[in-house]
């Protein structure tokens, strides 16, 4: 296999801190490398210098000659007045691109439901990302890098995702790929590379091959019991008792694994915890009686929902994105009234919700300061008392971190601190909302490590599909029509169903029967033309509505129940966007 790219004694800093000495490696044809390590450890410092967006310090980068390289940063620089036909097909029209059965099905299941007319400064963050995904799908490059692939996809998009992956793959094309997604990574990877310390690591296989070889080190460097207890030994027990497919990659050393894991127990006792929640939170912790939630403009989200939760649950939550997975949340907060029916909570929860947002941080206030006002000693609900100190050296905040300013946190560092404060209030129930988003592989490995032995009831909504397996007992899905069912086969279910759907995925180019197809009537295109003035005007006002509580959001940035109130008009103001834009796609489907 020729070399794409190779990389010789490379030597990268800022300031004072070195992030990469004296690092040599390369990469070939059809190699798909995962890279993975703790943030701020020099992964996409990595990713640049190897596709020379930065210089090293010192040492040598080299390209093989006319090797096309396709980028996948995480922000995106896209010209505002740029089309989404612009950016990902050149301007072409749609029976130019679209005769291409590939270039076809990417669109369809990454941008199903985005105009390619539209401006892509109009678009969502997590539409701006998927455009810029397609983009570099569609290019032929012959090394794709994608830092991030996965965030604001759906685990039905992710699935789909690594499958298009492993074509590409098996076509000849390299990838290096930064994710914290760890069933994705195990999918799609042939060799993981691990940046810690300065250096990096490279290991044959995915993810697990990775967990196991880790493992073996860490073993061999110390054969202690304390040491043999680590979090990595324990996530491997777990995958060698998992899924049948996490141990079919040839290169994970089945023996070995069995060897190490002997005498490791499962992650949790189920039952000891079952019986301990139950002490904490009585019988009764969130009965939903025949719910109803309508949006604007006639969709509904949830319809006749009757759901008993009960102490102890650990249930995840998946859907296709505007499903309605963070509104069910809310509604279980009792942050969001229902349109019909009744939400209780029992008498003795103490509730505790992770939402996608972290506007409840002082960006003025420093990370010790953040914790200690909240709590300066605490017991967690294992019963461990730990001081704030601890925690957050658990949580990765050490030396001048603890000191840091919150403004000047990464996404994951303000991710993380936003999850470590809700553990100071001792809660005895979890609302995780994409808990995995902006977190690197070790943090995650600390919040499970918690949750195995957190004796509450827990409900998880996430499209990293590992998480869910991982911290989960039961799996729901949202279906898209209101109903939520539950799923005996987990995840694997749920995609199934997807697949056996043909309307699960729509296309954006026109087909040749839907052209031949005859057209609406006068009355229903008059009616249509009504509707749309109609949601345009409310699309509008509404669009001026939010601009508004972004600009009082500004103004009172360090006025932490003023901002409560704006987030929760907002989010309210949001969903019924979301709504109307709906009820504007379907009208105008009848014009089409």
């Amino acid at each position: 296999m020729a070399n794409i790219v190779n990389a010789e004694h490379l030597g990268k800093s800022y300031g004072t801190r070195i992030l990469l000495d004296d690092v040599s490696l390369g990469l070939a044809t059809g190699d798909v490398i995962g890279v993975v390590g703790r943030n701020g450890d020099g992964k996409t410092t990595l990713l640049s210098l190897l596709t020379g967006r930065i210089e090293p310090d010192s040492g040598t980068v080299t390209r093989s000659a006319g090797a096309s390289i396709g980028y996948l940063a995480q922000t995106d620089d896209f010209a505002a007045d740029a089309t989404v036909r612009d950016v990902i097909v050149g301007g072409r029209p749609d029976h130019v691109w679209a005769s291409n059965a590939l270039s076809r099905s990417i669109v369809e299941h990454l941008l199903d439901g985005v105009d390619l007319d539209g401006r892509v400064g109009d678009l969502s963050g997590g539409e701006r990302r998927r455009t810029a995904l397609v983009a570099i799908m569609l290019g032929g490059h012959d090394l794709i890098v994608l830092d991030e692939p996965t965030n604001h996809l759906d685990v039905e998009a992710v699935s789909w995702l690594a499958d298009h992956l492993n074509e590409l793959r098996a076509g000849g094309t390299a990838m290096l790929i930064v994710s914290h997604d760890r069933w994705f990574l195990d999918a799609v990877c042939t060799r993981v590379w691990e940046v810690h310390d300065a250096t990096v690591d490279a290991y044959d296989g995915g993810y697990a091959a990775y967990v196991l070889a880790r493992v073996e080190r860490q073993r061999q460097a110390a054969a202690n019991e304390a040491r043999r207890k680590n979090l990595a030994r324990k996530e491997l027990a777990w995958l060698r008792r998992g899924a049948p497919a996490r141990t079919s990659k040839p290169r994970f050393r089945i023996e070995a694994a069995n060897s190490l894991i002997a005498d490791e127990p499962e992650p949790r006792d189920r039952l000891a915890l079952k019986q301990f929640s139950v002490t904490r939170l009585g019988k009764d912790v969130i009965d939903l009686a025949h719910v109803d939630l309508d949006l604007p403009g006639g969709r509904n989200l949830l319809r006749n929902l009757t759901w008993s939760i009960g102490p102890g649950d650990r249930i995840g939550i998946v859907g296709v994105n505007g499903s309605g997975k963070s509104t069910l949340l809310r509604l279980m907060a009792t942050e969001q009234e229902p349109t019909r029916g009744r939400v209780k909570q029992g008498a003795t929860i103490r509730l505790a919700h992770l939402s996608q947002a972290v506007t409840e941080l002082d960006d003025t206030e420093r990370v010790l300061d953040s914790v200690n006002r909240l709590r300066r000693e605490t017991q967690l609900a294992t019963g461990r008392e730990a001081s704030a100190s601890q925690l957050l050296e658990e949580f990765g905040f050490t030396g001048d971190r603890l000191v840091t300013r919150i403004g000047e946190l990464s996404g994951g560092e303000r991710r993380r601190l936003q999850f470590l404060r809700l553990l100071m209030g001792e809660p005895n129930v979890l609302l995780l909302d994409e808990p995995t988003n902006d977190l690197d592989i070790d943090t995650l490995n600390v919040i499970e490590d918690y949750l195995d032995s957190w004796p509450g009831t827990l409900i998880v909504v996430s499209h990293d599909r590992y998480f869910l397996e991982r911290v989960c007992d039961v799996t729901y899905a949202l279906m898209g029509d209101g109903s939520c069912v539950l799923l005996p086969g987990g995840v694997d279910q749920y995609l199934e169903h997807r697949r056996r759907q043909p309307s699960a995925v729509t296309s954006n180019a026109p087909s040749e029967s839907d052209r031949a197809s005859a057209g609406p009537s006068a009355a229903e295109t008059r009616q249509a033309k009504k509707e749309l003035a109609r949601l345009e005007s409310q699309l509008a006002k509404l669009g001026q509505r939010i601009e508004r509580v972004h600009g009082q959001m500004a103004e009172h940035a360090s006025d932490y129940g003023k901002l409560t109130q704006l987030q929760s008009e907002l989010t309210a103001l949001t969903d019924e966007k979301d709504g109307l834009e709906v009820a504007w796609l379907e009208a105008a489907e009848t014009l089409d």
